[in-house]
């Protein structure tokens, strides 16, 4: 593969880049809707006065039902926030796991063809010996002896 070819190439380079974004992206999304749930609780709160005029407790009691629909509509965003970091943690271990296995697969092409070598040298060297013993064998006096 392309990895170590070169510093931030490739695609754990692309892979962390992506993971930096969307880490930015998903600590935004909980920032932004903390400070929703909070200012929408500091308007309930303060709205939650009681005053004497009907008109004004119904427009109140109005202004109560949009802030708490807004602070349940930031706490389903948290909730689905953390439902997608669970998934992700999930999916990155299969991630360091494939890249863990892909790292013992070279690992392990890298010492076959060290063995593949190693055995090359050894046949060659026993093909070597073996001439020179059919060598010896051959200009020797006990095989001309026996060939009388």
């Amino acid at each position: 593969m392309n990895k170590g070819a070169g510093v931030g190439t490739g695609p754990t380079a692309a892979a962390a880049a992506a993971a930096a974004q969307k880490q930015k992206t998903m600590m935004q999304r909980v920032e932004t809707d903390i400070g929703n749930i909070v200012e929408n609780f500091t308007q309930l709160v303060n709205v939650a006065r009681v005053n004497d005029p009907p008109v004004r407790n119904s427009q109140e009691a109005f202004m109560m039902e949009m802030r708490a629909a807004r602070m349940v509509q930031a706490a389903d965003s948290l909730l689905k926030l953390v439902s997608e970091l669970k998934q992700t943690a999930i999916f990155s271990g299969f991630a360091s796991l494939n890249d863990h296995v892909e790292q013992r697969t070279v690992e392990f092409n890298q010492q076959a063809e060290k063995t593949d070598r190693m055995l090359a040298r050894i046949g060659e060297e026993a093909a070597a010996s073996l001439k020179e013993l059919e060598s010896h064998y051959y200009s020797s006096a006990q095989r001309t002896a026996d060939t009388s």
